[in-house]
């Protein structure tokens, strides 16, 4: 396998309270639940023994967290690059709580203020992007939602707000790779069931 010629496995971390209840949860170090955590051990059972070049997880605990009950937390290096998009002042807040002072807002075209934009958003995708295909081999990526979904636009080509139309659950498996000379998607949002099923 040459550089750039792998597969990356896009990991979102298990349910949070916060995940649960639909609130924008970017910098706070929200923890997984109960059921988070079962979530992040059935990860285990999809990942198998499956072996990784690179394993790079958020510093944020429900990423670490996910990551280690997943069994790779012993190999695993921080990178701060996959950390949630910054809300700023939208942190904590629900769609609907925005929506009551901005009726049009969508953090895919206006960002968050006083946080980051899209385009802060794609240009740290994009430094994951350079050290994901010098790896020489596969990779895993441990973080969250939004970031995973503008990673997965600009691994594509295109520009952050196109992951917009990427939902991911948590504590789902989605696999980027290459086809021939285009990037592609190989699978989206895999849900790992519990028991592993």
């Amino acid at each position: 396998m040459t550089a750039g010629i792998q597969t990356l496995w896009l990991v979102r971390h298990g349910e949070t309270a916060w995940t649960r209840t639909g609130q924008h949860t970017g910098r706070t170090d929200v923890p997984l639940t109960p059921f988070g955590e079962q979530q992040a051990s059935a990860i285990r059972t999809k990942l198998g023994a499956r072996q990784f070049a690179l394993v790079l997880s958020s510093p944020l605990t429900r990423a670490l967290e996910t990551c280690r009950l997943a069994g790779f937390g012993d190999v695993a290096a921080i990178e701060r690059d996959l950390q949630e998009w910054d809300y700023g002042e939208l942190e904590g807040k629900t769609i609907a709580d925005i929506r009551t002072l901005h009726p049009d807002w969508s953090v895919w075209t206006r960002g968050a203020p006083g946080g980051e934009s899209p385009d802060d958003v794609a240009q740290r995708a994009d430094r994951i992007i350079t050290r994901v295909i010098a790896a020489e081999g596969d990779v895993a990526l441990f973080a969250h939602g939004h970031l995973l979904r503008v990673l997965a636009a600009r691994w594509l080509g295109h520009p952050a707000r196109a992951g917009a139309g990427l939902f991911m659950d948590t504590a789902s498996v989605s696999v980027l790779t290459s086809h021939r000379e285009d990037r592609i998607i190989q699978h989206w949002n895999e849900i790992c069931h519990l028991g592993g099923h």
